[in-house]
């Protein structure tokens, strides 16, 4: 009887352990410029066109199943999920779009979304409303918020302009529904949140790591990401992207 006891309590704690083991770990990257670096601004928040094509294609040689924010149930059901994310949305966002559709394949969607500031579209250097209706028509990226004006949501007051109508421009212009924001520098609080969850349903910082549901607190409104940078080598992008 104490032997079977004994048995029935490793194979429990082993089942724990195995359980605790199998949860699912999701890299959400996020990216800002696709372009060579020619002096302006910081060199890590860009990756060249060709280095961003060598990580697309990786994901598409590697059977990563590239997903946007309105399919993030599907994460469950997909083999080895994975989201590309940009923000600010600037104009040389269309490298990336391009190289997206050069990827696509009858049996191969690749998808990413991108996450506008909604006062800058059409500012020079940054998306026009055209461009973001191309690329939302083309069903391969999501066009989603990074608020009005890009500031510190830690410390506004003017939630309705940063984030409904933001949220309802971007709309506007793609006729898609807008359901997740990027908090401007990563940054949030409990009160960010809290306003958050009146427009949204999932909110992205910049804290690095993949997603592992754990159920805490508002997860969807915490999700990490991880930067992929002008620097980041081939090699380096694929430990980011193979967890266990």
């Amino acid at each position: 009887m104490k032997k079977f006891l004994l048995l029935f309590l490793f194979l429990l704690i082993l089942g724990r352990t195995e359980a605790a083991a199998a949860v699912q770990k999701v890299p959400i990257l996020v990216y800002h410029s696709i372009e060579e670096y020619h002096g302006h601004g910081s060199k890590e928040l860009y990756v060249t066109p060709e280095n961003f094509e060598k990580q697309m294609s990786y994901l598409r040689n590697h059977g990563y199943t590239l997903l946007t924010f309105e399919h993030w149930q599907d994460r469950k059901k997909v083999n080895k999920p994975i989201f590309i994310t940009f923000d600010d949305g600037y104009k040389n966002n269309l490298n990336a779009f391009a190289i997206l559709q050069k990827l696509k394949t009858e049996q191969y969607k690749p998808t990413a979304t991108m996450f506008v500031i909604s006062d800058f579209i059409g500012n020079a250097n940054r998306l026009s409303k055209a461009d973001l209706k191309k690329m939302a028509d083309s069903g391969l990226i999501s066009v989603q918020s990074h608020t009005a004006t890009h500031p510190d949501l830690t410390k506004v007051k003017n939630w309705t302009y940063e984030l409904k109508e933001s949220k309802e421009k971007i709309q506007k212009i793609t006729g898609k529904p807008v359901i997740a924001l990027s908090y401007p520098y990563g940054n949030s609080d409990e009160q960010v949140v809290k306003e958050t969850k009146k427009y949204y349903l999932f909110g992205l910082t910049t804290t690095p790591g993949p997603f592992s549901e754990t159920g805490i607190k508002d997860e969807p409104y915490l999700f990490p990401r991880t930067y992929v940078k002008y620097s980041t080598t081939l090699k380096e992008f694929m430990q980011v992207v193979e967890v266990k």
